[in-house]
């Protein structure tokens, strides 16, 4: 069985069972490895570093070295039924348009993201110096992080550029919060897709 964290196991239920699935910076390959042993999916990861390209093919996942940056045009609108980007949102220069080609090329996109308005994140800034914790793990000088955002700055960016939120929660410790994500929780997903989708049942 393929090591994923208690979040990724959490976000892995919201892959329905037999997806074809696209894994946007899939890392070594460990989130898209699970959801074929366990949920009967298969699909393609997008990753750029050489060393995880490795790691991937090893694990019997298709990958292809692409650059985000450079955006999703090798792939047609509704090529798969899932998009996941995970901890990547915060890496990329150009987040809109990389949430617009999330849910072109997917039927639903599912985004998760670390929750910079997370509690311990407050107190640490209050304290007048940027916070290192699980989600946010780099001293600021040092962050492969370009931006930071908040649970609710990513409904503000959805509204604006006129995407469809389905459903919205943060996860702390592999459990769902849905009482005050946007405080109680460190990591944030949403789930998203066109105006003009429906949730795909």
């Amino acid at each position: 069985m393929s090591l994923v964290s208690a979040n990724q196991r959490t976000i892995a239920q919201l892959v329905p069972v037999g997806s074809r699935v696209l894994d946007l910076g899939c890392g070594d390959g460990a989130m898209l490895a699970y959801l074929q042993q366990t949920r009967g999916c298969s699909g393609y990861g997008i990753e750029i570093d050489d060393a995880n390209v490795l790691a991937c093919v090893k694990r019997g996942v298709n990958v292809i070295q692409l650059n985000l940056e450079q955006g999703l045009s090798i792939f047609d609108d509704a090529s798969f039924d899932v998009v996941l980007q995970i901890d990547t949102l915060q890496h990329l220069r150009y987040a809109r348009v990389m949430l617009t080609e999330t849910v072109r090329v997917g039927r639903m996109g599912v985004v998760a993201f670390p929750n910079f308005a997370h509690w311990p994140n407050r107190f640490d800034v209050l304290q007048g110096h940027m916070p290192v914790t699980r989600h946010l793990p780099y001293q600021w000088y040092d962050t492969p992080n370009i931006r930071v955002g908040t649970h609710t700055d990513l409904a503000a960016l959805a509204q604006t550029i006129g995407l469809q939120v389905h459903d919205s929660f943060g996860i702390q410790d592999g459990k769902i919060v849905r009482w005050w994500p946007n405080f109680w929780a460190g990591m944030s997903v949403y789930l998203l897709s066109r105006q003009a989708d429906k949730h795909p049942s």
